[in-house]
């Protein structure tokens, strides 16, 4: 029998595939590393604690089977929930999976400590408290709120009140921390990811992400090169763990070193920049993209921007360090759509332009698309797949509109009374019981059978799969022809 190992803080990543993604999470999603609760592993693991993780989505594990893993193999001081989502405001749709797993853990040992951090639990702190199996939360970032918590519970007298941005029960009350400041050094407190605590012969990367090679989509990582996000586009709550619009890069030799390592030691040739907007700051972007090209590497790289990011003298750069792919937020195809969510001040035409500018720089696009914002009617969302069918990108990624919980949109979605999903999986855009966000003129069911049916105009239309055929080959048309068979099942309107 195995011995069990004591651990100061044993980090879960929580989340289903088959719940979030139905079919796709078989063979199209990717599966990605919880880069965030590696970094917070750094960062521990730096201030001398223990440090363990298990990746549930990685080892395809149910609530339950994670909870088993633990109880098998580790005797932790400090359970933490690190409810991240991979792609912008995504953490909403882990929490099922989370929740179910603390009430798991709590029916095998009531003694475990069990804390939730992330973008959720940040923007519901009290409600998370309440709602949730679970003895604390964090409602910022998470590292040092993490360290001070273990440190109480491993003390003789454990005592909380002087704990950063920490929830707790005290007496049977729900108190709550005033919150810590974030961190300022990046590459001095969290340097980089402990991938040695990671299954990393699990990671494969999104299917277009390989439309190079569609056979080669592992080794895969995805890494931070920054936190935050300047912008304040209503429909995003990335920004809910750090209090309010932030931006905080590492520096590019951090970056490199990390790079330097996952080629090295892991064979690494996909990788995604997972921050929320990479092409941005010049110095960052040139200072990374001339390390990369110094050490010659073959990689495959994605990275989000905006269409008013995306710079001339970036794109040569980018291409020539390996960036493949650039995921562009273009939205909406009506400018007043995108005004209402403060989403830049671009045109149709600038929209294009950049497209095009990208494309010719050698570099693919991916367009995000979203459907049903506030002022949408049937009018404007038609507006917008004419756009995604006329921009024409390798890629394309359609979404409903939801109302995050920390994002603008909820707030507003409060305040008029919609309906929002009775469950939290109901925020997965892909989930079987999807409930979107409706408009002012527009009911939910309208909204998500439209983004369904535009998904599949376009990955059947004959100009984007003669795209795919010149750029790509027959293989990767076949494959796009498979994807595109897959039908997700809604509750809402089947």
């Amino acid at each position: 029998m195995t011995s069990k190992q004591n651990i100061d803080v044993l980090l879960i990543n929580p989340g289903s595939r088959r719940a979030v993604y139905q079919e796709l999470g078989d063979s199209i999603s990717a599966i990605e590393p919880p880069s965030l609760a590696g970094l917070f592993a750094t960062y521990l693991r730096n201030k001398g604690l223990s440090v363990a993780i298990v990746d549930a989505p990685a080892g395809n594990l149910s609530p339950q089977g994670a909870a088993q893993v633990i109880r098998e193999n580790y005797r932790p001081t400090l359970i933490v929930m690190v409810v991240y989502g991979f792609q912008p405001s995504a953490s909403t749709q882990n929490m099922p999976a989370a929740g179910e797993t603390c009430r798991a853990l709590k029916a095998i040992n009531p003694e475990y400590k069990i804390m939730m951090t992330g973008t959720h639990p940040a923007a519901l702190p009290e409600r998370t408290l309440r709602e949730e199996a679970i003895d604390f939360v964090c409602d910022r970032e998470g590292p040092e709120t993490i360290l001070l918590t273990t440190r109480a519970l491993k003390s003789a007298r454990p005592v909380f009140d002087a704990i950063p941005s920490l929830w707790y029960r005290r007496e049977g009350l729900i108190v709550s921390n005033p919150p810590g400041p974030l961190m300022e050094d990046l590459d001095a407190e969290m340097p980089g990811v402990a991938w040695d605590l990671l299954p990393m012969e699990k990671y494969r990367a999104h299917n277009w992400h390989a439309f190079d090679n569609i056979h080669a989509r592992q080794p895969y990582v995805s890494i931070h090169t920054s936190l935050g996000c300047p912008y304040k586009c209503s429909f995003c709550c990335i920004n809910a763990p750090f209090g309010k619009s932030s931006y905080r890069m590492w520096s590019p030799d951090t970056v490199i070193r990390e790079i330097d390592v996952l080629v090295s030691k892991y064979g690494v040739r996909n990788i995604k920049f997972v921050d929320e907007m990479f092409v941005l700051n010049r110095n960052h972007v040139l200072g990374i993209c001339d390390r990369i090209i110094e050490r010659g590497y073959d990689l495959n790289i994605w990275a989000y921007a905006r269409v008013d990011t995306v710079k001339d003298e970036f794109l040569e750069k980018l291409r020539r360090a390996g960036f493949r792919w650039l995921a562009l937020g273009i939205e909406s195809g009506s400018k007043h759509v995108r005004d209402g969510v403060e989403k830049g001040r671009f045109g149709t035409t600038q929209i294009l332009e950049v497209v095009r500018k990208i494309q010719d720089a050698g570099i693919y696009v991916i367009g995000n698309y979203i459907f049903g914002l506030p002022d949408d009617t049937h009018e404007s969302m038609r507006e917008t797949l004419d756009l995604a069918i006329e921009a024409n990108c390798e890629f394309a990624n359609f979404y409903s509109a939801m109302a995050y919980p920390g994002s603008a949109l909820y707030r507003l979605a409060i305040e008029k009374g919609w309906e929002l999903p009775k469950s939290w999986i109901g925020y997965s855009q892909h989930s079987y019981e999807t409930l979107p966000l409706r408009t002012e003129t527009l009911g939910a069911a309208e909204v998500l059978k439209f983004r369904d049916e535009a998904f599949t105009r376009y990955f059947t239309n004959p100009r984007y799969l003669d795209l795919v055929q010149r750029k790509f080959g027959p293989d990767v048309v076949q494959h796009v022809r498979d994807m595109t068979k897959i039908k997700l099942k809604r509750e809402l309107y089947s």
